[in-house]
């Protein structure tokens, strides 16, 4: 097949629709939304109908997938890794129903935290939930893995977790494809309770997943993606995970003069990982994101052999690797190519220029600082979580995605006035709802900033499970109607804005307040389109 150019995001899509993907199911979150994008944009998507709409969040995502599988068909879906926390309660049960087509779930990491709250590393979820796990080192594996994993995961009758990081998801490399296979037919499991996971269905569907765990330490000691790369220099082995044994590869392009074990598939292949201990004085592991694997071979191997890595400060315990970092941990004597000039200054991202959000906060922080000393402004997960720095510094919290409508609820419980949230209108469709309902039935006295700019802008501009029922969804929740306000933020109207904050804030009760203007980012593209 032909070979392309492809980002590591990239490459897992076009595994997927040449393996006879019929379903793509996310939530877009950096690194992992080119993923979906370029299914959606894929010829073959028409050409076979296959599945791309975005999800309202990863919960959801998560459980279209597994329907999918349950119908026999190849399913595929991504997220960040925050949002894997989100999408946890079914993928965790995901694991003891098992699955019917091929199911593989991309999580993508943060290391560094480039567009994150935290560096959560992902493989904790997939060793939670006792299946195997991917972890590509470069593009090309990246599409294999995912190529072969739909017919892995339908074989072992489990849904197989892929971990990618950020500098892989987001570089390019060249990738050969392989021949394009069709979709499966609708077919449903011979077992027809498989899916339903009472107590006493449960219980036997867990003993089964325990009994299937030697099955995958043995397929991780044949996997080609785990490979034990003998060196002559025994005093130290290496045991290097995805995209850290091309970093180690960097440093010794003749070859390592050091044993190292290349992981690429979980569970850790005990055969190689014993070798490579009796072998070898030292162990030093070289993994991106937190010490899963150097946990790991320390709980297993227990006391008699050194473990080097993030855990003993041979690396740091924060932050992606790099060539430098992995080449100061073997010993090489590495000096920085650069520096980086002292009147080079930090730029932090900023709100576009004619934004919707800079007029909203522009009105809301006149009110509040001139009226209102004691408020506080509880905001969430989106480009309005800028206005946390200059000029407007307008925030007082930002946590995970849904939480500003919550902890406004719990402040006010504890006696806070005025308690303001905002949240955008993706954000408020993927997690804030629920939290807006806890407000209506415990009659908080909140005021929840719905900030509307019709798209989920921060990523990219992707469609917005809300735009154009915002109002309705907030009235079926049960906020009265006379207190939801619809405001155009623009500076013209700004006086008007002022005075709509002025009496919600003075009302005793729930009240939500809706600034809409679209994206000034989308609204651009639709007139280059033009």
């Amino acid at each position: 097949m032909s070979k392309q150019l492809l980002l590591g995001d990239e490459a897992i899509a076009q595994a997927a629709l040449d393996a006879g993907l019929s379903g793509v199911y996310a939530y877009p979150g950096t690194p992992s939304t080119e993923i979906t994008e370029y299914i959606q944009t894929a010829p073959l998507t028409v050409e076979r109908n296959i599945h791309s709409r975005w999800c309202t969040n990863e919960k959801t995502a998560m459980e279209g997938a597994l329907g999918m599988s349950f119908v026999g068909k190849r399913a595929l879906v991504c997220m960040k890794h925050v949002g894997m926390n989100v999408a946890a309660d079914c993928f965790i049960n995901s694991a003891v129903t098992g699955v019917k087509g091929g199911l593989i779930v991309v999580a993508a990491d943060d290391p560094s935290m480039h567009s994150s709250q935290n560096e959560q590393d992902s493989r904790f979820y997939g060793d939670f939930a006792l299946i195997p796990m991917y972890e590509p080192s470069n593009q090309q594996e990246a599409y294999d893995m995912v190529y072969s994993g739909f017919e892995f995961a339908e074989q072992i009758g489990e849904p197989v977790l892929m971990r990618m990081v950020t500098r892989l998801a987001h570089s390019r490399s060249g990738v050969e494809r392989k021949i394009q296979k069709l979709q499966n037919e609708l077919s449903f499991s011979d077992d027809p309770r498989q899916f339903i996971l009472l107590p006493g269905i449960a219980r036997k569907r867990y003993k089964a997943l325990l009994e299937k765990q030697d099955a995958f330490v043995k397929a991780s000691e044949e996997s080609l993606y785990n490979k034990y790369i003998d060196g002559q220099n025994k005093k130290l082995g290496i045991v290097a995970c995805g995209i850290a044994f091309n970093y180690l590869m960097e440093n010794y392009p003749d070859g390592c003069e050091y044993p190292v074990l290349k992981i690429g598939q979980y569970p850790l292949p005990q055969k190689q990982l014993l070798k490579l201990v009796d072998e070898c004085d030292q162990i030093l592991v070289l993994e991106d994101g937190q010490p899963f694997v150097e946990r790991l071979i320390k709980g297993y191997l227990g006391i008699g052999i050194q473990v080097k890595g993030r855990l003993d400060g041979t690396l740091s315990r924060d932050g992606e690797l790099n060539p430098d970092k992995v080449g100061m941990a073997v010993g090489k004597d590495i000096k920085p190519t650069f520096q980086i000039p002292s009147l080079v200054a930090m730029r932090p991202p900023a709100l576009c220029d004619g934004c919707g959000h800079r007029d909203m906060y522009t009105a809301l922080t006149e009110v509040l600082r001139d009226e209102y000393p004691g408020h506080k402004v509880f905001s969430d997960i989106g480009c309005y979580t800028l206005g946390a720095g200059a000029p407007f510094n307008a925030i007082d919290s930002c946590v995970d995605m849904g939480a500003s409508i919550t902890m406004a609820k719990g402040a006010a419980d504890g006696g806070l006035y005025p308690a303001v949230a905002v949240i955008g209108d993706s954000t408020f469709t993927h997690s804030g709802m629920t939290g807006l309902l806890d407000c209506v039935n415990g009659n908080v006295n909140v005021t929840v900033v719905i900030s509307d700019n019709e798209t989920t802008a921060m990523t990219g501009g992707q469609d917005s499970a809300g735009t154009g029922r915002i109002e309705a969804i907030c009235s079926g929740i049960g906020v009265l109607s006379e207190h939801i306000r619809v405001v155009v933020p623009l500076k013209k109207n700004y006086e008007e804005m002022k005075q709509v904050i002025r009496e919600e804030i003075e009302f005793n009760g729930v009240s939500v307040i809706i600034p809409r203007r679209e994206c000034i980012q989308t609204l651009a593209r639709k007139k280059r389109k033009k």
